[in-house]
Order: C-alpha cells, then structure tokens, then sequence
C-alpha cells in the first residue's frame, strides 16, 4: 500500500544527485525562510499549460521548450533574458506556421539553476573538490569555499527566479511579442544567413498571411492576442529541499502545487521508480516531464507513468527522449509503440542536445550540430512509422552569440569553441542555431499539421 503523500515525504526515500549541507540548523532555517515567501508562479497558470499540452497530446499543437543549461548568478541579467525569450518566440512563429497548430512556449528559465553530475568531485592539478552542481547549490570558481553546498544561495536563486518572471511577464504581456514585431526580426535574421534564401520562401509566405491578415483588420491594435503570448517556465525538479519549500495548497482545488515552476521534469539520472524525485513530483498537480535514456525499457516506462499520471489525464505527463542521434529510431520505436499500444496519453517530447554531447579536441565539450539536427529527424520518423504525434522539441539554447555547439550555417569549428564559451555547464545553441534549427524542423513539422499550403488565419494568430 501506498503511503499517503505529503511535500516532504520524499525525505523517506533514497535521494540522488543531492547536495550534502554541512549546517543542518541553517538549512532548516533557509527552508522556513522559503517557505515563507509568496509563490513564483500561481496554480492556475499552471492548469492552463496543463490544457495546452492536453492539446499536444492530442495532436492539436507542438510544444517548445528551450533555455540555459544552468541558469548563473553572475550572467544574470534583462537584457539576457530578452534575448533567450526573442528567440523562442522567433522559434515559435516558424514552427506554427509550418505546422499549422498552435506552439505551447515553456522556457528552461526561472529556476533552472540545480545540475546532476556524472561525479560527486572534480580533481584539477592534485586537488579533489566537490562538483560544480549549479548555482543554487555552489560556486562554478574551483575552490574550497566556492563548492561548498551552501543552502543561503536558494534564497538568492528565488530572488532571480522573481525578478526573472517579472520580466517574463511584462515581455509577454506588453507588445514585445508583437506578431508583426517576431516576423520582423525573422527576416534580419534570413538576410544576415548564409542560408537565407532557403528560408526566404517560408518567410514570404508568413509575410503574405500578415498583409492578408492586416487587409481583413485583423491587427495588433484590433486583436489584442496578437500582442501578447502565453509563457511558461520550467525547470529540472532536483533540489528537492527548495521544491518542497516552494510547494503550496491551491485554495480553489485544495491540491498541491510547488510554485517554483510551471513544469517540473524529473531527469534520467534520477527517475528510479522508489527514489525521492519520483515520490516528490508525484503528488504535485503541476504539469510533469520524465526524461526517456536510452536504457529506459518499457516496462520500466510504463510503471513511472502509472506512478505519475495514475488517471491518463492528457497533458499530465511528457516523455523527452534523449536518445543520441545515432540510435533514437532504435531505442525510441518500442517505448513508443508501447505507450501507444497501452492507451496511455502523454506527450512526446525530442531533447536532442544531451544524448549528443562529446568532448572536441580542443578538450571542450561540445555538440555537433549536425547531430542534433539528425536525431530531431529520426524523432520524427519513429513517430511517423508509428502512427503517433511528434509532440514537441526541448533545446538547450541561448540568445546570446556564444560558441559552444560546432557547425551550423556559421560553420563554428572546434578552433572557434574558445572565442565565446561562456556555459557553466553543457554547450547550448547560439541564438542563429536555435533559428537556424526551427527553420530546419519546419520542414518536417509542416507534414503533420494538414497541407502544408494551407495555412490558416486563427494559425498565423495563435502567435
């Protein structure tokens, strides 16, 4: 039987890739400190993602969902912001008018701060010290005092992760997502590629939709929604003593929530069935993601989906594949033909950043775009072949102009990597990559959302 759940019940369970805090009365005191501050985001929003991705699982809409590797106190600022929440709306406008179906926006932003490590220390020049596991945690500065885990730092995470919505929300809700606004910078950024005539045609015919759209009065100044977008936020559920502190009863239904976030994912390195990050997000209401490795197996998958979405509520539960591009048509096809063959309603999601990572031989570690690009391809294939919907596409991606990931139409090299690695974990997407890439995935997005001429005005608009 199972026992009842609470927000801390997870404390009776095995928990990995968690920090070890030396002062425990301090730890206790942090966490009533954060318990006691207002919520970052409100049950209601979050039922609202919930629906929309309902529309996801139902083949109604695509989700997106990109942002930073591991959020940073030190790189925190609007203007980062602004320019990581352009390009997923620059990703968005592409994305819905290739397909022909509304694009769900969901940042890795506003709290994806915690990072699982592959080991728990790091040894440079003879000396071993703690892992970096992201700023909320401990300090990126290889020293004694900086990887202390430090629990007065969740405090600092909340405070940006407050100021961080903030913006998100005025961005959202203040005519920057301007639908005229997104199509514009779309072309400076066709004109400035060295592969803009490829995109050129898709862009003209977005261009044709607005001017149709303008002709018939549907504008900004007479259709509000076109100004404004829905955002959300979304972060890995890791630190589980800050999510617990953050997690509250919704006074309408009376359900937990953990206000932190949106969406919560559970990764690959953490979803054992038994273990304290799967007994944590199970009792929340919140919109759920699981990480899919290749190692996961059927059986398997379809216990931790019992476990997180017990009554197949649709928009419950994302899986995000992060199978590599050398073998996601291998290891995705049977967990998919399984869900699909159990009734099982989730949305499937393509993360194809993490399965693709390696170390250049300028020793940084990279990603390959190329590579990214082919397992997007073959996530497709497999739902194709299966008869089920590529849901959506989850990114590790920024606005600024780093060089973290080789090639692309930039051709980064492995020679250019040192120019602009500023990542204080994985290597992301720039933001012409990011782009480059939504222009690349509409041309398999636009076969699944009807003719790919047809282009609807209430599609152009969902924008």
């Amino acid at each position: 039987m199972r026992t009842q759940w609470t927000p801390n019940s997870w404390r009776t369970k095995t928990a990995l890739q968690m920090p070890s805090y030396e002062d425990t009365a301090l730890l206790a005191r942090i966490e009533g400190d954060l318990a006691a501050l207002p919520p970052l985001v409100f049950a209601g929003e979050a039922r609202n993602l919930q629906a929309s991705l309902a529309e996801v699982a139902q083949g109604k809409a695509f989700l997106l969902q990109g942002g930073d590797c591991a959020e940073s106190f030190a790189e925190f600022s609007a203007n980062k912001i602004r320019d990581t929440f352009r390009v997923i709306l620059q990703m968005a406008v592409v994305l819905t008018y290739a397909g022909s179906l509304p694009v769900v926006k969901m940042g890795r932003m506003a709290g994806q701060f915690a990072k699982p490590r592959s080991s728990d220390t790091e040894t440079k020049d003879g000396v071993t010290l703690p892992s970096y596991r992201g700023d909320n945690i401990n300090g990126l500065e290889f020293s004694e005092e900086a990887r202390r885990h430090d629990p007065e730092r969740m405090l600092k995470a909340y405070h940006q992760a407050s100021s961080t919505l903030n913006l998100l929300r005025a961005f959202a809700n203040g005519g920057y997502a301007d639908l005229n606004r997104v199509h514009g910078w779309n072309l400076d950024f066709i004109k400035d590629s060295p592969l803009g005539a490829r995109y050129e045609d898709l862009a003209s015919r977005i261009g044709d939709t607005l001017r149709f759209m303008a002709a018939c009065g549907v504008t900004s100044e007479s259709v509000p929604t076109l100004r404004r977008t829905d955002f959300f936020t979304s972060h890995e559920a890791l630190l589980l003593n800050y999510e617990e502190a953050l997690t509250r009863t919704d006074s309408l239904t009376g359900e937990w929530y953990d206000t932190s976030a949106h969406f919560l994912w559970v990764g690959a390195r953490t979803h054992q069935e038994d273990n304290a990050q799967i007994e944590f997000v199970s009792g929340i209401k919140n919109p759920l993601g699981l990480k899919c490795s290749p190692a996961m197996e059927t059986d398997e998958l379809l216990r931790l989906i019992d476990k997180l979405n017990p009554e197949n509520t649709p928009g419950r539960l994302t899986l995000i594949a992060r199978m590599g591009h050398d073998q996601v048509e291998e290891k995705l096809s049977p967990l998919v033909r399984a869900v699909k063959k159990e009734g099982r309603s989730v949305v499937w999601s393509c993360d194809p950043m993490h399965g693709n990572t390696m170390t250049a031989e300028s020793g940084y570690k990279t990603r390959n775009f190329e590579h990214i690009l082919q397992e997007v391809k073959g996530f497709f294939a497999v739902h194709k072949a299966e008869g089920t919907h590529p849901g959506g596409v989850h990114f590790e991606m920024t606005g600024q102009d780093v060089t973290e990931c080789v090639g692309g139409a930039e051709s980064i090299s492995d020679e250019d990597l040192s120019s602009r690695y500023h990542t204080h974990c994985d290597p992301r997407l720039n933001a012409n990559q990011a782009l480059e890439l939504a222009f690349l995935i509409a041309d398999e997005l636009k076969h699944i959302g009807g003719d790919p001429n047809l282009h609807t005005i209430e599609a152009a608009a969902a924008e």
